[in-house]
Order: C-alpha cells, then sequence, then structure tokens
C-alpha cells in the first residue's frame, strides 16, 4: 500500500479543434504507441469522410453537452 495518500481526480482536456473532452478521450484511445499527434490525424480524418459523405443529411458534431 501507497504511504503518500490518495491521488486526486483529473478531467480529461479538451481537444483543439472541436473544444470537447469527448473528442480526446476517442483520441486517448485510438493512441498507439504514445503517437498522440498520428491519433488525432485518424480521428480528423474520419470525422472529414464522414462529413463529405453525409453532406446533404447531417452533419457531425460533438456537442458541448458532453464535456
Amino acid at each position: 500500500m501507497s504511504r503518500r495518500g490518495t491521488a486526486e481526480k483529473r478531467t480529461a482536456k479538451s481537444d483543439p479543434i472541436f473544444r470537447n473532452r469527448l473528442v480526446n478521450m476517442v483520441v486517448n484511445r485510438i493512441m498507439k504507441d504514445g503517437k498522440k499527434s498520428l491519433a488525432y490525424q485518424i480521428l480528423y480524418r474520419a470525422v472529414k469522410k464522414i462529413q463529405q459523405k453525409d453532406r446533404n443529411k447531417s452533419t457531425i458534431g460533438f456537442t458541448s453537452s458532453n464535456t
């Protein structure tokens, strides 16, 4: 057992483009071998493809209600 005490809970930071914590949490799940920039590229490319494919119906968005 540790004698230092309990660790403080940290909240996830928001991502730079969508300003949403949920996006950052998804990036952390995608991340491979600590390469966060690659995970951001993968996610942003996927979102861009979804927006282009689904242009007329609706746009994908990460609302601030998830923060």
